[in-house]
């Protein structure tokens, strides 16, 4: 506190109120509201990716690849919404950060890596998806559990190291004018990607993968089509897995698709921001980050509208029939699914 004090003495802060929050012109009803929505949006985050840790950790006949992956992805979401969501919310709507220069940092960090490690998840459950229909006899030796978590830590281990790097560093902020002070003075929560940074987390972060995402469901669609022609002449055991891959990856692409419609206005608007002389509105950007977290709102959704074994996973969660002994041995499917 008191070197956040000498810096405040060094800087002349009275432009930015000495750094105490500004008055809050939202009424009580449009805060109220804005807390309404953003804390109904946080409870389905934490518990939709909850129940989906759950159904999968719990249930053995979940415990497959594509699914280790989904059980990941689900993590990321669960934790985004128990520590990300909750901080941005005071702050996005008492227009201020109450919790300290050190933790911004902090909280900013893990926003950074969490979001980037979704995107690495999407790309490792494309590939997976790949190998399940373009090269479905080779599936079982190329996407293993070993292989999994071998895609699982560098989902992990890469964003986190950039992310935390580059913010805790200042990488990003090199050159840009006045920042030492609206950091020192500000009652914000300030972090501003220059224009060397900002194209790095765009291109590296979100542009290569989400271009590589594309092309290979693009790849899967295409063959899914050939499959169509003549899966009424295979064998009925090997039609019907055909029929649930294609499936399983028709719904996972919503899933990409959703998170690319999410977080594309946001990464794009970190691209352009330093171009702009760091012109776009703070409300704006604002509403953007939460159009953006809203994806980890709309996965669990995805899932429960998608996948039937996940509605009977949450029914058995919400009735407490986990609890039973040599319950997870349950059938999620039913003679239908499984045919």
């Amino acid at each position: 506190m008191a070197s956040f004090e000498a810096q405040q003495e060094t800087f002349d802060c009275s432009e930015y109120g000495n750094g105490s929050c500004p008055e809050n012109e939202r009424s009580l009803g449009v805060r109220a509201a804005m807390y309404s929505l953003m804390a109904g949006a946080i409870f389905i985050t934490i518990f939709g990716n909850l129940a989906m840790i759950i159904s999968i950790s719990y249930f053995k006949q979940l415990h497959t690849p594509t699914n280790l992956l989904i059980l990941s992805m689900a993590v990321t979401d669960f934790l985004l919404g128990f520590t990300i969501m909750p901080y941005s919310m005071v702050r996005s709507v008492e227009n201020c950060w109450y919790f300290g220069l050190t933790f911004c940092k902090i909280h900013y960090s893990f926003d950074l890596m969490l979001s980037i490690t979704s995107i690495f998840h999407l790309c490792s459950v494309a590939v997976d998806r790949f190998y399940a229909i373009c090269h479905p006899l080779h599936y079982c030796t190329k996407m293993t559990i070993p292989v999994v978590r071998r895609l699982l830590l560098i989902c992990w281990s890469v964003p986190g190291a950039f992310a935390f790097g580059v913010v805790f560093s200042e990488a990003y902020a090199n050159g840009i004018e006045g920042y030492d002070i609206l950091v020192a003075c500000s009652s914000s929560c300030p972090v501003m990607f220059n224009k060397l940074w900002g194209t790095t987390l765009f291109v590296a972060g979100f542009f290569t993968p989400s271009s590589m995402m594309v092309g290979i469901y693009g790849k899967i669609f295409a063959v899914s089509k050939k499959h169509a022609r003549v899966i009424d002449n295979l064998p009925e055991n090997q039609n019907n897995q055909m029929r649930k891959d294609k499936k399983a990856a028709k719904t996972l692409g919503i899933v990409m698709g959703v998170f690319l419609l999410c977080w594309f206005p946001c990464f794009f608007t970190i691209l352009l921001d330093p171009f702009l002389n760091f012109s776009t509105p703070a409300v704006l950007f604002d509403a953007l980050t939460w159009f953006g977290y809203f994806n980890s709102t709309c996965n669990p959704l995805i899932y429960g509208f998608f996948y039937p074994w996940f509605r009977r996973a949450l029914k058995y969660i919400l009735l407490g029939k986990i609890f039973s002994s040599h319950f997870h041995n349950t059938n999620l499917f039913t003679q239908k699914e499984t045919e």
